[in-house]
């Protein structure tokens, strides 16, 4: 464990900075997540402008699963995008047979070599929604706290869908678009899943578990949730980890290198 942080330290030491070289950057991240803050407030604010409110969600019960939504998109901003994406690359140029090589784990290598700091405006903008709608709901210290552990589930299902589509690239080399529609089914995850009809909520929640990603949490921060879906999201947590451990070894049996 000990060497894993060793070399954790050094990768992100060595990532933050060559990214600070062009410091330009996070100004840029920062008024774009800016403008993607502001157009899903906007969005949101469509619905509830004439008082209607989505079943058992107030505005600010709304904006707490918005800025749960925004945390995530800076967290795939910061450590998904900027990792994964690169598996494709190092299977096309060959480079994926290094990694293999080195004495530590491949799909950690892969997952935590570089973080991107342009996430960090997400994660900051998220955390000051989620705490102005806490405080208007009176929400305390330990709502807070009990809303963590969901949360890093999130966090944990994300990276594992991620992972999996990623190790994908060992038979489709090209699958920017597929990630694209994994993009795409998680904007979802902006509104309560209670705003979405039954079909899409089945599919939101069993088929694709959006609903474990921002709405399960903010019940859980709410004082909402029920025990049965917290411990789902932990066993839906635990398994896609693992299966995207399994099928990461499962990939590799496919890869036939640069040299073959």
């Amino acid at each position: 464990m000990q060497r894993y942080l060793k070399v954790l330290r050094l990768f992100w030491g060595a990532a933050i900075a060559a990214e600070l070289e062009y410091r330009i950057n996070f100004f840029i991240a920062t008024l774009s997540s800016l403008g993607n803050l502001a157009g899903s407030l906007f969005g949101l604010f469509l619905f509830y402008r004439t008082g209607y409110t989505f079943s058992g969600w107030s505005w600010e019960a709304a904006l707490v699963v918005l800025g749960i939504f925004t945390l995530l998109q800076g967290f795939s901003a910061t450590f998904l995008a900027s990792n994964l994406n690169r598996i494709v690359r190092h299977v096309q140029e060959g480079t994926l047979d290094f990694i293999l090589l080195k004495p530590i784990r491949s799909q950690f290598w892969l997952s935590t070599h570089t973080l991107s700091p342009w996430g960090l405006p997400d994660i900051i903008f998220g955390s000051i929604i989620i705490g102005y709608a806490g405080k208007r709901l009176g929400v305390g210290i330990d709502d807070y706290l009990l809303g963590v552990l969901p949360l890093l589930f999130s966090f944990v299902i994300l990276y594992s869908l991620w992972f999996m589509l990623g190790a994908m690239s060992i038979w489709f080399v090209k699958i920017y678009n597929a990630t694209e529609v994994l993009r795409g089914l998680l904007e979802a995850g902006r509104y309560p899943i209670a705003a979405y009809p039954t079909a899409y909520r089945f599919f939101f929640t069993f088929v694709m578990p959006v609903a474990f990603l921002t709405t399960v949490p903010a019940q859980a921060l709410l004082g909402r949730s029920e025990i049965s879906w917290l411990i789902g999201a932990a066993i839906l947590a635990v398994a896609l980890f693992f299966a995207s451990t399994w099928f990461w070894r499962f990939a590799l049996r496919f890869y036939t290198s640069a040299s073959s």
